[in-house]
């Protein structure tokens, strides 16, 4: 990567030149293309919509597709949009400013969503679902309204695996956020290309490129969310065994469903001894019904 000031994205200007941050940047970058590659997120010549809150993670994912884009690796369009979604003390000139300096084209939008999820959550109740489906259903329109085909998040690595055993502990289910999807319309994808970058590692770059990085307990999230108490179980785990998180993250990726419960997705009425390849099925009107198996009362 050549950092000469005629051969960089302004975003990268003043990057740190030791050993260390070259690294964790290369390797970064390499997690973003092999999520891009692996999922099939190009379309040549599309518009995409990249999401900034403010936080080292969206800072992140601004940064490296334009490193990729830069680099000619990434044959799309990107627009990159904050939502104001009115939290008490947030700081709206920080990224109209940093876009600006950076001259990355963008788009503020004020939606006074706070407002509505004060109003329709019950005292002592998290904000959490309805803001983010707020928020969900005003990046949608935005995205429509500039010709954008998709959605781009900055949801790591981590976030997927949080996600995972929430779904597990308290949704009974084996669900995350997939790197990829089509929104319910049908109109929009949405992509998360930091899908396999740790979250240390935004940390890292971000605060490495001095960023101004914008708290994201302004709505005053509360103590206890199932996604801290998910976060801190994780972090036990990977204190007592450094790469847990990875090791979790990669069986994500190698899901056998004929080892699993689900008959949606691996016939097992329909699984045979290779002996009986031969037998007439049961459902042979030739067959004797003192053969068939009794129903189960």
């Amino acid at each position: 990567m050549l950092d000469d000031s005629d051969d960089i994205h302004p975003l990268f200007h003043g990057a740190p030149k030791s050993t260390e941050f070259k690294k964790l940047r290369k390797r970064i970058v390499q997690n973003v293309r092999e999520a891009v590659d692996r999922y099939g997120m190009v379309e040549p010549g599309a518009r995409w919509l990249v999401c900034l809150s403010g936080g080292k993670d969206s800072y992140t994912l601004l940064a490296i597709l334009y490193e990729l884009k830069w680099r000619g690796l990434l044959p799309v369009e990107l627009l990159a949009c904050n939502l104001d979604q009115g939290q008490p003390g947030f700081p709206a000139t920080v990224l109209p400013e940093f876009l600006e300096r950076m001259g990355v084209p963008h788009r503020i939008e004020f939606q006074d969503t706070y407002s509505v999820v004060v109003d329709k959550v019950p005292q002592g109740r998290t904000y959490c679902a309805l803001c983010s489906r707020l928020r969900r259903g005003n990046l949608y329109r935005i995205a429509r309204e500039e010709g954008c085909s998709a959605v781009v998040l900055g949801h790591h690595r981590d976030d997927i695996l949080e996600t995972f055993f929430m779904n597990l502990f308290h949704g009974g289910r084996l669900a995350t956020m997939p790197p990829k999807l089509v929104n319910e319309e049908g109109d929009l994808f949405v992509y998360r290309p930091l899908a396999h970058v740790a979250e240390a590692d935004c940390e890292r770059f971000a605060r490495a490129m001095n960023y101004p990085i914008i708290p994201c307990d302004l709505c005053g999230s509360q103590d206890g969310l199932q996604r801290q108490q998910v976060k801190q179980i994780l972090d036990g785990w990977e204190r007592n065994a450094p790469g847990r998180r990875q090791v979790m993250f990669r069986a994500l990726m190698n899901i056998r469903p004929s080892h699993m419960l689900d008959p949606k997705l691996f016939d097992f009425a329909g699984l045979m001894r290779s002996a009986d390849e031969d037998a007439v099925p049961a459902s042979d009107p030739a067959s004797d019904p003192a053969d068939e198996i009794p129903r189960l009362r």
